[in-house]
């Protein structure tokens, strides 16, 4: 029980995400940071205590010289959050590049043992526990209670997988509060940027079947602790806007 609620705290960034605290109004971009191991503020590292290594992360230059994320996986997890405070109503669009240097090979989103990514990007919502039935309320409280931080209470994560067709939507093999949705898979276009760009407002109507509430914070990740495999992850700039970019 406790592994779970360990993950789900990871996951979800709760060491760095407190909904009682509005962050900014987007998403601080890595492009104008300068490379090495310092992330721009408010862009934090949170841990699994019961996972023996971290996920590496570090500002790097990519061909273009403009200063990127990559996140160094070997039989590791961990995130990188940054809090928010979005109206999805105005700027539901997210858009972002991303590329990985493979995908897992005996990772399945299906599996709790075999729940690993090449690469996930979380969006945190902030949405009210009172609507929450009993027993995900009594879940979310005994999380708080151990961590002392306010946990979301729903979230988005699009995945790199190795296995599921591009467009598949599933809960998470840990919790039915956190949505997984497919937008890369398999080695098609490894080593290769792709532009991904999500209404992430209409993404949370069709898994939660209700409008979305305010946007609390985003977090990104690769990891491979369950699965033991190695991977690099590389990420460009985040940025909410009314519109999809042209």
């Amino acid at each position: 029980m406790f592994k779970i609620f360990n993950l789900m705290a990871l996951l979800l960034g709760l060491a760095n995400v407190s909904l009682a605290d509005n962050g900014p109004a987007n998403v601080t971009a890595f492009s104008s940071a300068t490379p090495g191991s310092a992330m721009p503020s408010p862009w934090t590292l949170t841990t699994l205590p019961n996972v023996a290594r971290a996920t590496r992360f570090e500002l790097v230059r990519d061909t273009e010289q403009a200063t990127i994320l990559q996140a160094d996986s070997e039989a590791a997890a961990a995130t990188l959050t940054h809090k928010l405070h979005v109206d999805p109503n105005v700027s539901p669009w997210l858009s972002w590049r991303w590329k990985v240097s493979r995908v897992l090979e005996s990772a399945d989103l299906s599996e709790k043992k075999r729940d690993d990514y090449a690469a996930r990007v979380y969006v945190l919502f902030d949405y009210p526990v009172e609507k929450l039935p009993l027993a995900d309320r009594i879940k979310i409280s005994l999380v708080r209670s151990l961590y002392g931080q306010e946990l979301p209470a729903a979230a988005l994560c699009y995945v790199w997988d190795n296995r599921h067709l591009v467009g598949v939507s599933a809960w998470s093999a840990y919790t039915d509060r956190v949505r997984m949705i497919v937008l890369e898979s398999g080695p098609q276009h490894v080593g290769q940027w792709r532009l991904e760009q999500r209404d992430v407002a209409a993404d949370f109507r069709a898994a939660f079947g209700e409008e979305a509430p305010p946007i609390a914070g985003i977090a990104l990740a690769a990891d491979t602790d369950n699965t033991g495999e190695n991977v690099t992850a590389w990420f460009g700039d985040l940025k909410f806007s009314p519109v999809p970019e042209k």
